[in-house]
């Protein structure tokens, strides 16, 4: 097989957002997830933050490293063969040279791509104009990398508790709309989920939308109605394979039986399998 670079995986990535359905991206947080995933047949992984970092006993919201989440990110892209796309949170600064530095550091642990948030752990939105500069210096240093780094902006615009729903929604345009003339190849919407919200945003955004699928959203099906171009789970398989822990071993304390655990064990030899080297 062909080995494909890192250059022309970026390039196919980003040309996935224009072309064929709506790209969904179940998020990995771990090796044996983005095989679990990749096996499935889907033709991109996108990393969970808060995955990746429940994983490593830290609480989301970039209370991990970067050097933690990159080394996270680089075992996962080394074992599969699609792109990759790494959730680096806030971008680990707020400066344009701090999002260089960790574009610069997600083209070396080998992802295509990266999403770069604007809100902060004391519930602010960074400046729009900061913000445009931050995704302006992740797109020099893809560059000059010669990895054209595949951006999703994302707004936490409608995490605002003291705004109206307008006030959100007005301000999630705007932003989006900025990001995407700064050069974001995407722009990620989260914490919505009703269908008229929906369908305005990727109507009044000019460019490819994301938002974060899985419960209580609509069905991939209908978002991509919507108009929706990028369908991610965030953190919705991980909280659904924790809550998966939690109902087998409290069936196992209260009862002492299996069949939470025996309607879904994957077969030992078939994870040895799927762990294997491949040649």
């Amino acid at each position: 097989m062909t080995q494909v670079s890192q250059r022309e995986r970026a390039e196919a990535f980003r040309r996935r957002h224009r072309e064929g359905g709506i790209l969904v991206l179940p998020n990995a947080w771990d090796v044996v997830t983005a095989r679990v995933i990749e096996r499935a047949g889907f033709d991109a992984i996108a990393t969970s933050s808060a995955g990746v970092a429940w994983a490593l006993g830290y609480a989301d919201g970039e209370r991990i490293s970067r050097g933690e989440m990159l080394a996270v990110v680089r075992r996962i892209a080394s074992s599969v063969r699609v792109p990759v796309t790494a959730d680096m949170e806030a971008g680990y600064g707020a400066t344009p040279e701090a999002a260089a530095e960790t574009a610069r550091g997600v083209i070396s642990a080998g992802a295509i791509g990266l999403n770069l948030e604007d809100g902060t752990n004391d519930g602010r939105l960074l400046d729009i104009h900061l913000h445009q500069d931050r995704i302006r210096a992740m797109r020099e240093a893809g560059a000059t990398a010669g990895v054209p780094l595949v951006i999703n902006a994302r707004t936490d615009a409608f995490e605002i508790g003291n705004w109206t729903p307008s006030e959100r929604l007005t301000a999630a345009v705007r932003r989006g709309n900025a990001y995407r003339a700064a050069g974001a190849d995407c722009l990620f919407v989260p914490h919505v989920s009703d269908a008229a919200t929906i369908e305005r945003l990727a109507r009044e955004i000019e460019g490819p939308v994301n938002v974060i699928a899985g419960p209580p959203a609509p069905p991939i099906r209908e978002l991509e109605r919507l108009g929706v171009r990028r369908a991610s789970l965030g953190p919705r398989v991980v909280q659904a394979a924790l809550g998966l822990v939690r109902r087998a071993v409290t069936e196992l304390r209260e009862r002492g039986t299996y069949d939470t655990m025996g309607e879904l064990l994957i077969p030992f030899g078939e994870l040895q399998a799927l762990l294997a080297p491949t040649p």
